[in-house]
């Protein structure tokens, strides 16, 4: 399809480009990014005049596009939107539909989608597959255009006929025929059709989002229930209504088109953009269409295509894949937090950084004994939240912890976490019960994880991060420690990371060896001829936790300060390690790991595990029996994706850890806010009562 001619300018007559609402910003923003910044102005002949599709100010933008002889581009929210309705949370789109024909829902005319669905050969084997995992994604995240549903919401027993409401005198109602506005009648005849088609099925009609609280009406309510029809007014995902229906049942609702995404041929009324291809039972068929479109081939167009996506983290135009990464961050955000939280035993400095994670939705309520906090939640209706080495292991909440890329600083030194894990079971750490994130790398990985996993296991790695990334650059060690081989040039190179020996991890994990003395000693024994490197923990260099070696050197080769972990591992063969995390970056990296404790990483096949491994581990996942990598994909994005949850440095926002790890590599991590300063001096002053700490 041949490019139109570009415009001299585009003008805009109404609030919703020109306005300062948050929602108007970013509309103008995506249009500035896809080249057509809107101006005040009147246009001339080659010009284009911005209409809001045909909302009840459009008539300006088209009486001055018919007086002047400019261009009329229609303009709308992409299928993917956000959280709740523009109307009822002010969210800016993640994405504009840019039409220069028409608009996709007024059959009245070719529409650019229209045009784009007849013409596009849809024969590139990359686009076909990437619209495929879209589609998967998206089923397995719930991901709608309005996405405030509820995954626990009590689903109706599976059998039964899905007829779907829409608000009425919405615009692709009033414009939703080729001569006007659908009739009023089509709902009801839709209703009767289903009933008439379907005798003795029971029937639920789904109600539209933006008719909850009765901001808009809707077509159906509570006259049209009897014994077997049934309103479906809760927050219930389309996605899982889908699933348990044997039959669908709409005018023109978009929820028609996820029906066909998920493997449906629903009934339609209307004459909507997927309705005409193939994939639908179309009751007033639309003359124009007659091409057989596959569900990927359509998924395609309308969603890879035609839209016009847009990052707000990294404020630029981006592919559909980018939109569902950081809406699926959203929705773990949202879904975890739409009740609100009590907070429990959080320090003071970590509570603004808690709040900005855990109280997007509601503001936390922070109460320091997990017995009261416990009361309070229940009373509220809240979730209950809390740090999960001060925990009792009774603690009913959801138990936090720092994430495993943290931040470009130590928490000991009050740097805040950019990521935080969440786990409903246990902790990662404690090996004696399940954990959450044993659940996950334990069960199957979602659609396109493996590739995610193993991509961002690359982006980690050649930006050479780690959990806290401080410290020098190692390589400066390279001519030391090959001065150290030079008598043994076959000789392994064991890197040994200390740790903080007052640490959950070791108090909960560690086997017989239970010091950073005793671990240099067993490694030691075990490589008499190995080149041994021991790297001190960070909080132990800083003198801020208890864990100082004074005899290292009668062990190592080579004691390393100040030094960074990620480069470090550019220079060894393995590691030899109680339970810490940087056993885990080394895995990543593909250094053999030795275990004398039981971390998280351990008994997964990827590891030598010297102390004894739950035997919960040794089921892996079908997708991970295929060789190393595919257990490593299994481990990473349980560990960097669905486990944690990440915050924008810059943004403050939810995002995905492919974001956090570009912040990182980029120096913005996170900084210690100068009031904190003075309690950094204080801890350090302290180290060893980390009570105070946690």
């Amino acid at each position: 399809m041949p490019s139109p001619p570009v415009p001299n300018r585009l003008i805009a007559f109404s609030g919703g480009f020109l306005g300062p609402s948050a929602q108007a910003r970013t509309v103008r923003r995506i249009l500035d990014l896809a080249g057509h910044r809107p101006r005040i102005g009147w246009p001339g002949a080659d010009d284009a005049v911005a209409a809001w599709g045909h909302s009840p100010r459009a008539w300006r933008a088209e009486r001055a596009a018919a007086r002047t002889g400019a261009a009329l581009w229609r303009i709308e929210d992409a299928f993917v939107r956000s959280i709740r309705p523009g109307r009822l949370g002010g969210e800016p789109p993640m994405g504009l539909l840019i039409d220069r024909s028409g608009v996709h829902y007024d059959p009245s005319g070719p529409s650019d989608l229209e045009t784009l669905l007849a013409s596009h050969a849809f024969d590139e084997a990359p686009l076909i597959a990437r619209a495929k995992l879209c589609i998967a994604r998206m089923c397995h995240l719930h991901l709608s255009k309005y996405n405030a549903h509820d995954l626990a919401f009590p689903l109706p027993e599976p059998g039964y006929v899905l007829v779907v409401d829409q608000v009425r005198d919405d615009a692709s109602l009033r414009h939703g025929a080729p001569d006007g506005a659908l009739p009023a009648s089509a709902f009801q005849d839709m209703l009767f059709a289903a009933r008439a088609e379907n005798p003795g099925a029971r029937i639920i009609i789904k109600t539209h989002p933006e008719t909850a609280g009765r901001a808009r009406r809707g077509h159906f309510g509570p006259d049209h229930a009897d014994h077997q029809v049934s309103l479906e007014t809760g927050a219930v995902s389309p996605w899982a209504l889908l699933e348990g229906a044997i039959a669908v049942y709409t005018v023109s609702s978009q929820l028609g088109f996820e029906a066909i995404l998920a493997g449906h041929r629903p009934h339609v009324f209307g004459h909507p953009f997927y309705a005409g291809w193939g994939l639908t039972a179309d009751r007033n068929p639309q003359p124009r269409r007659g091409r057989k479109l596959t569900r990927a081939q359509l998924f395609a167009g309308a969603m890879l295509l035609y839209p016009h996506w847009y990052d707000p983290l990294r404020d630029c135009l981006c592919q559909l894949e980018q939109v569902i990464d950081q809406m699926e961050a959203r929705l773990t955000a949202f879904r975890q937090d739409r009740q609100g939280h009590v907070a429990c035993a959080v320090r003071l400095w970590k509570r603004r950084q808690m709040q900005a994670m855990f109280g997007r939705e509601k503001a936390l309520i922070f109460v320091n004994d997990p017995a009261r906090a416990a009361v309070k939640a229940r009373a509220g209706g809240r979730g209950l939240i809390g740090w999960a080495s001060v925990m009792p292991t009774t603690f009913p909440g959801l138990r936090i912890e720092d994430g495993f890329l943290r931040s470009r600083g130590l928490g000991a030194a009050l740097t805040p976490a950019q990521s935080l894990v969440v786990d409903d079971l246990g902790i990662y750490y404690d090996p004696s019960r399940e954990s959450r994130l044993e659940r996950l790398i334990a069960g199957p990985l979602p659609p396109g994880g493996a590739a995610r996993a193993l991509s961002l296991v690359e982006a980690v790695t050649r930006a050479g991060l780690t959990k806290y990334n401080i410290g020098q650059d190692a390589t400066a060690l390279t001519a030391e420690i090959d001065a150290l081989r030079r008598d043994r040039p076959e000789a392994p190179i064991i890197l040994v990371p200390g740790q903080v020996e007052d640490d959950a991890s070791i108090r909960l994990g560690a086997g017989t060896v239970r010091t950073n003395r005793a671990l240099l000693e067993q490694t030691r024994i075990a490589n008499p001829g190995a080149v041994i490197v021991y790297k001190p923990h960070p909080d132990v260099e800083a003198g801020l936790r208890p864990g100082a070696v004074a005899d290292a050197s009668s062990f190592a080769d080579l004691v390393v300060n100040g030094v960074d972990a990620g480069s470090m591992l550019g220079l060894v063969d393995a590691v030899w390690t109680l339970t810490s995390g940087l056993g885990f970056e080394a895995l990543m990296r593909g250094k053999s790991v030795t275990c004398l404790g039981t971390p998280f990483y351990a008994g997964w096949g990827l590891t030598t595990d010297l102390a004894p491994v739950p035997a919960r581990r040794h089921h892996l996942p079908e997708t991970a029996q295929n060789g190393g990598a595919s257990r490593l994909a299994a481990l990473v994005h349980a560990t960097l994706i669905a486990y944690p949850r990440y915050l924008d440095p810059l943004t403050n926002r939810p995002c995905p850890p492919e974001l956090l790890v570009e912040r990182l590599a980029a120096g913005q991590g996170g900084s210690v806010r100068p009031g904190l300063r003075l309690l950094a001096k204080l801890q350090g002053a302290l180290a060893g009562h980390a009570w105070l700490w946690r």
